[in-house]
């Protein structure tokens, strides 16, 4: 059993004109052979986007992409023709499978209408599927009031147990995204399994047996679970659930 603080000030960095971008393993130029993913999760981005800039289109293949919007609002295309607008509350994902093309920009009054001066906040996660060569796809869905709860709610998953049950699937059979709103005093239980990765994307949390978590830390556990977070501000927490791991 292994609980692995890595906290928000550690993290690579990657800040330009536009965009102020922190990266949990490693991601573009910053590339360390000991930190190169946790479970099958290989990116976790927390990115910060100006008004009227983004991601131009870029490639993917093989990729589970899962976006998670904080604040304001990115608007995805993609070369299979979809496209819509992301925000707070929305679950998204985007299956690379065997190629597409997508942008992610933060110009949302392009397709509704006056423009806005608000940058966009969004934690963008890839998971490596479980097999290769897939028709790319695409899915969203509004989950804002199965938050209110003040629970643990599945949000992306490719487990059986969660069919019907997440919000969107993913396509790896052994990972589930858990996502939840907290107030302060509110508090969960995370799940047991082999590989876990908290990440606290907004607010201040209590980790049960480890202590204080501010915005911006993450925990990756190994063969573990079952530790009470509670939250001691406005807070979201978001908990990957893994039962397997890349070859090293």
């Amino acid at each position: 059993m292994n609980v692995d603080i890595r906290r928000s000030g550690e993290r690579p960095a990657t800040k330009i004109q536009w965009l102020d971008s922190k990266h949990s393993f490693s991601f573009g130029r910053h590339q360390d052979p000991g930190n190169t993913h946790h479970g099958v999760l290989l990116v976790n981005n927390d990115d910060i986007v100006k008004p009227g800039t983004g991601f131009d289109t870029h490639p993917h293949r093989d990729m589970e992409i899962v976006t998670w919007v904080l604040r304001g609002s990115l608007v995805h295309q993609d070369s299979e023709g979809h496209s819509g607008v992301i925000y707070p509350g929305l679950a998204q994902r985007m299956s690379a499978g065997t190629g597409i093309l997508h942008s992610e920009k933060n110009d949302s009054w392009r397709l509704q209408g006056e423009q806005h001066t608000d940058p966009v906040h969004f934690v963008q996660m890839w998971v490596v599927p479980d097999e290769g060569g897939l028709t790319p796809g695409y899915e969203q869905l509004e989950i804002d009031a199965d938050l209110l709860g003040g629970a643990l709610v599945p949000v992306a998953s490719g487990m059986a147990r969660d069919a019907g049950r997440s919000a969107i699937r993913i396509n790896n059979r052994y990972a589930a995204l858990h996502v939840a709103r907290l107030q302060p005093g509110q508090s969960v239980e995370l799940p047991e399994a082999p590989f876990l990765h908290l990440f606290v994307p907004r607010g201040t949390v209590d980790l049960e047996g480890a202590g204080h978590l501010a915005e911006g830390d993450a925990v990756r556990f190994t063969a573990t679970g079952g530790q009470r977070v509670t939250a001691t501000g406005p807070s979201e927490i978001l908990v990957w659930e893994m039962h397997a791991t890349l070859a090293a």
